[in-house]
């Protein structure tokens, strides 16, 4: 015979010896996130990384300098990151390789070195630099960059060469969440709605070279070649099969989306802010956050660093990885996150090295930033217009994507983002090798 519990005594067991349960509503809701959570994947992460310290600053300082004035651009920007990101996890699906083992075996051992050593040059420097986002993020706080930065190099050394490829991509996963800070921080900032609109649909152009720079800039920081490495490389990684590409496939538009939500989020808070109070020059992200305080309150550069930290250590940890991978893909090497050192021994140093000396240089007292991150654009400058170019030529390839090539309007979009893209790329390079 079956003994009733009394509802009180249900309760008072439960939260003596249990974790009290949940309401029904709140159980499912907290169930539908985690399910969410476990779909997404290198789409998101990839995308996230982009808008690491550099990017953030370049964001607020588009907002302090301009207003909302330029983001019209992340309308196109949006458009043109989601098919390069859709593409790139669409080849990972359909060959199983990454963007620069295709490149090895498709255009020779030559090309594949010069790309492998410009993203070497490259990620080193925003690596340093993301490093350094995390010292300043927690510098916010009083922390010394000597204390914060090495522990935070140790965790996500132990996160990849200790943890499996899974436990990795959620805990980057997670990363995301300090992101809806800058959400927060853009209402908090009480920006005119309508404005924003209007700036978006009916921009207001300017014919100045500073403002020309600062387009180029925002484009420049949103669709940087280690986005698109690591995106395809992490798909094959993962294991996703030809019948879930149209699902890989929308999470990594999904991914361009949700960084470009972030990304105009940065200008409306600093637009509504900074630019109001005639603040218009912003040397670094963490500069952004404490100019914040006066116009928009404490929690506003809270949350400005707390976004600040995510994107930081989201990016300093993929950098490694996407270096790694294509390293190691355009010379033959063993790779994989979760391999022990014994099966990817170059894969597993490469990282090692590359997070120690980024965190090493990054507590430097006087490291010079700006001068590092001037440099990286014009090598970045460089390598997304070839990076593009490879994309294209590969995805619309039969031989390589058999009958998932691309086609039709898909492929006149790509031809003319790369186009574009190159074009800007290179004139940001032209202008910043003329001001050194």
């Amino acid at each position: 015979m079956a003994v009733r519990v009394p509802a009180v005594m249900r309760r008072l067991r439960s939260a003596r010896f249990g974790r009290p349960r949940l309401p029904a509503r709140l159980s499912a809701r907290r169930t539908r996130i985690f399910v969410l959570l476990g779909l997404l994947g290198p789409g998101l992460i990839a995308a996230n990384a982009g808008n690491d310290a550099g990017g953030i600053a370049t964001y607020a300082s588009a907002g302090a300098k301009y207003g909302y004035g330029l983001l019209w651009t992340l309308l196109l920007i949006t458009i043109s990151l989601a098919i390069v990101q859709m593409l790139a996890a669409r080849m990972g699906v359909v060959t199983g390789k990454g963007l620069a083992e295709l490149v090895r075996e498709e255009y020779g051992i030559r090309w594949s070195v010069f790309a492998t050593a410009a993203v070497l040059i490259a990620n080193l420097g925003i690596c340093i630099s993301d490093f350094v986002g995390v010292g300043a993020a927690l510098g916010l706080a009083g922390i010394p960059a000597q204390a914060t930065v090495p522990v935070a190099a140790l965790g996500i050394w132990m996160i990849i060469v200790r943890g499996s490829y899974r436990t990795a991509e959620r805990i980057f996963v997670w990363f995301a969440v300090p992101f809806f800070g800058y959400v927060i921080a853009a209402v908090l900032a009480h920006p005119h709605w309508r404005a924003v609109g209007e700036a978006v649909i009916a921009p207001h152009l300017h014919a100045s070279t500073a403002y020309l720079l600062i387009v180029i800039a925002t484009i420049g920081t949103t669709i940087t070649p280690y986005m698109q490495q690591y995106l395809q490389s992490a798909v094959v990684e993962r294991g996703v099969r030809q019948e879930e590409l149209k699902r890989e496939e929308r999470e990594a538009i999904f991914g361009a989306v949700f960084a470009n939500v972030i990304a105009a989020s940065i200008i409306i808070a600093t637009g509504a802010t900074l630019f109001t109070h005639g603040v218009h020059e912003i040397s670094s992200a963490a500069a952004a956050a404490r100019a914040l305080n006066p116009f928009a309150g404490r929690y506003a550069e809270a949350l400005f660093g707390i976004g600040l930290l995510g994107a930081s250590l989201l990016a300093a940890a993929i950098l490694p990885i996407a270096t790694s991978y294509v390293i190691c893909e355009s010379l033959g090497y063993e790779k994989g996150i979760g391999r022990r050192r014994q099966e990817a021994p170059v894969f597993m140093s490469i990282i090692t090295a590359m997070i120690a000396l980024s965190a090493l240089v990054a507590i430097i007292p006087g490291v010079p930033v700006i001068s590092l991150l001037v440099g990286v654009q014009v090598v970045n400058g460089l390598l997304l217009p070839i990076n593009l170019l490879f994309i294209w030529r590969l995805a619309r390839s039969r031989s390589v994507m058999g009958e998932q090539r691309m086609g039709g309007l898909v492929d006149a979009i790509t031809g003319v983002t790369a186009a574009v893209l190159s074009t800007l790329s290179l004139a940001l390079v032209a202008v910043t090798v003329a001001g050194l």
